[in-house]
This record gives C-alpha cells, sequence and structure tokens, in this order.
C-alpha cells in the first residue's frame, strides 16, 4: 500500500504531498479531508519508496479516513517542522511516531496511544564499547532533529557527558560510517533498519525508556472535536483487529498493544 507523489514536487520542493496541498487555516476550515503531516523519512513507518509514500502509518491513517468515511490527504516535510504545520492549520494532526510527553500534552490534543514501544540505543556492528545506554557518556550519539530522543538522553544523570548532535536525516548512515559512535530512536524502528537495510548496524542493550506513541491535534475546540472523531475510528480499528493486522504486516508483530 502506499501513495504516488507528484515527481516534481520531490524533486524541487522541501515540501512533498500525496494529495492536494493546503494553502492556510482558511482552507482549512472548508476542506473536509484529514490532512495528515509526516517526514516520510523515519523507515518502516513513514517512508519514500519509488516517488510512493509508504509504511505503517500511512495504512494506519488510510484506515483511520476509511472508518471515518473521509479522504486523507499526506504532507511530508522534515520533522522538525511538522508541528509548526500543525499549529498554523496547514494539517490537522502529525502521524510520525509522535511520543507523548508533559511538554507537548500541555500544547496539544492527544489521541490515545496507538504504538507502545522504547528508546533503543544503536550502534556500529562489533562496537563493543557501547553495550547499552550506560556507556554513552564520552559518546557522541545522534538524534532525530526535533524527535523526543534529544530529550530522554538529557534527562540522564551524565548528560553532560554525552555529545548529542541532532540530525535532519541520515543517522544510520553516520553511525555505520563511523562519524558518530551511535544513535537513538525507537527500537521497533531500530529493529527494522537492522533487517532491512544493508547497514552493519546492531543494537546495544535494551530500551532505556518506554514511549507511547499517539497523534496530536490542536488543543481548540475544533482540534479536540476531530481528536475525538479519530480516536474513536483508532478504537474501532483496535476492537475489530485491523490495527494488530497492520502491524504484523509491517513488523511480524502487534506493537499496537501495552
Amino acid at each position: 500500500m502506499g501513495r504516488s507523489l507528484n515527481p516534481v514536487k520531490n524533486i524541487a520542493l522541501p515540501l512533498l504531498a500525496s494529495g492536494l496541498l493546503a494553502t492556510g487555516p482558511a482552507q482549512a476550515e472548508q476542506d473536509e479531508s484529514l490532512r495528515v503531516g509526516m517526514s516520510g523519512g523515519y523507515f518502516p513507518f513513514t517512508f519514500v519508496e519509488q516517488d510512493t509514500l509508504k509504511g505503517f502509518e500511512v495504512d494506519v491513517m488510510e484506515a483511520v479516513a476509511e472508518q471515518m468515511d473521509t479522504e486523507v490527504v499526506f504532507e511530508t516535510a522534515n520533522f522538525s517542522g511538522l508541528f509548526g504545520m500543525l499549529e498554523s492549520g496547514r494539517i490537522d494532526t502529525i502521524a510520525n511516531q509522535i511520543t507523548i510527553t508533559e511538554e507537548r500534552l500541555a500544547k496539544y490534543a492527544f489521541t490515545e496511544p496507538y504504538v507502545y514501544d522504547g528508546a533503543q540505543v544503536v550502534v556500529k556492528e562489533g562496537n563493543t564499547s557501547i553495550t547499552g545506554v550506560e556507556d554513552l557518556a564520552g559518546k557522541s550519539v545522534a538524534v532525530n532533529l526535533g524527535s523526543n530522543f534529544e530529550a530522554l538522553l538529557r534527562e540522564l544523570p551524565y548528560a553532560d557527558d554525552i555529545d548529542i548532535r541532532t540530525y535532519e536525516s541520515n543517522i544510520e548512515q553516520d553511525t555505520a560510517l563511523g562519524r558518530v559512535d551511535a544513535f537513538v530512536m525507537d527500537r521497533v524502528s531500530a529493529s527494522q533498519v537492522i533487517k532491512d537495510k544493508p547497514l552493519p548496524l546492531q543494537l546495544a542493550g535494551e530500551t532505556f525508556s518506554e514511549i507511547h506513541n499517539a497523534l496530536p491535534f490542536r488543543d481548540t475546540e475544533q482540534g479536540r472535536q476531530l481528536r475525538d472523531e479519530v480516536g474513536q475510528a483508532l478504537q474501532t480499528l483496535r476492537d475489530n483487529g485491523t490495527l494488530a493486522d497492520i502491524s504484523e504486516r509491517w513488523f511480524g508483530s502487534d506493537i499496537t498493544q501495552p
């Protein structure tokens, strides 16, 4: 499954879209489609392959839209810009493994979680100096810009001794090339990257923080109403087994249950 992208927009613009691009809040009020932002660069949850947007998140949001009897429009941009798009009304929500945090709960209205995972350290294959998060002091560690993983690292008691580097992309490649000592992402994605990509990487130890991922909406009356409608669709998909089926297709296990 997936959505074909306009190849001209792929090459010429930083914003990729599947469907029509929204032009702002005024259009948002008139647009009955569900506009979903994602990076298109977080394999296997959202990624572009041969000009087609694919991934677990794409399948989930298409199922949500079908359940709601509406159309879904995907817009892709750098992860660090997605929350700005949400706040400005260019999109209705973000489907990009958004972890619920206290800071985000204070700003956005979230659905119930639909993915349960944990933060994972990943290193170059053969690296024996890092066997888990406790070995990151004195090391360079990459995280995706705007992700919650930087905050998780900064909560560690030895955070001041970690060289945390934020990336828009390529954290896997730079770790495999030895440009950084490790990277941190969710365990599900890390496991799939190691399984499906030809990169010499390995997991380092167990997860060090439990994370619950959900869909954020603007904390307005209209945003909360849409949150409730999408949340009900997600619950129906959970009850009828659709969420589990999508997860099994992508990961061989059900990551949608706690």
